[in-house]
């Protein structure tokens, strides 16, 4: 067994596509229209499908946002250079809310910034 696909609910899916394409490298996999139940789903990722876990943008057509609830936490992309990818991240408008710098009560470098749809994502230092 393995790990497939996480699915995030999107109010604009060329806008959330370029996020995760253009600001974290990730490659427009597949994308598909179902006219009949009015969605349109793209998957985004670093590697095909067949060997990676992806992330899977579902946009409603008749829907431009979501309440993100309680229960949704994060996803978490691994970096080299957290500190570099910020500063970059941040120069192109993205919302790094919490800045990088060590967990509470560990040394493991973090960050976090916020989608377009404002999910969280985590980024963790990794060398």
């Amino acid at each position: 067994m393995r790990l497939l696909h996480t699915m995030l609910r999107v109010g604009d899916l060329d806008r959330s596509i370029a996020f995760y394409t253009d600001l974290f490298g990730m490659k427009l996999l597949r994308r598909s229209d179902n006219e009949q139940y009015r969605y349109t789903l793209a998957f985004v990722g670093y590697g095909d499908e067949a060997d990676h876990t992806v992330l899977e943008l579902t946009y409603n057509w008749d829907v431009d946002s979501y309440e993100m609830g309680t229960a949704y936490g994060h996803i978490a992309i691994g970096v080299e250079d957290i500190y570099g990818l910020c500063a970059q991240l941040e120069q192109k408008g993205a919302d790094v809310y919490r800045k990088p710098g060590p967990v509470k009560g560990g040394s493991t470098v973090i960050a976090f910034v916020r989608d377009p749809d404002g999910y969280a994502v985590e980024l963790i230092e990794r060398q």
